[in-house]
């Protein structure tokens, strides 16, 4: 029942400046760095490197556009990132509901052991 994890994926997703600029993306459509940095409290070069980090990942991809480039998100790589987080809550799901028949069955003990 272990959810299969791309970690570097999900490090990349665990920044808010990169998930601001992924939801940038999907709302205005492609992007570029100068566009973002306008939208974003970090500089058009930390903009890069977020920018970076997440083409990386495959969550975006550029397309050249005469001196700039054009930033898009990579929508089949971004399903398959909320599949991940899908599977993980159905796996910790799962964790707390035993933990909780475990607890209850701890506290039924132990009201009959003080009932005896």
């Amino acid at each position: 029942m272990n959810a299969v994890v791309d970690d570097e994926l999900w490090s990349a997703i665990g920044d808010p400046i990169r998930r601001t600029m992924i939801d940038l993306l999907l709302v205005d459509g492609p992007g570029t760095a100068t566009s973002l940095s306008r939208r974003l409290p970090v500089t058009r070069q930390a903009v890069s490197k977020h920018l970076a980090v997440l083409d990386r990942v495959g969550l975006i991809h550029a397309e050249p556009a005469g001196r700039e480039r054009h930033y898009q998100v990579d929508e089949a790589q971004l399903a398959r990132a909320v599949a991940q987080l899908s599977a993980v809550g159905s796996t910790w799901d799962a964790r707390l509901r035993r933990i909780k028949r475990i607890a209850e069955t701890i506290e039924r003990t132990r009201t009959n052991d003080e009932g005896d």
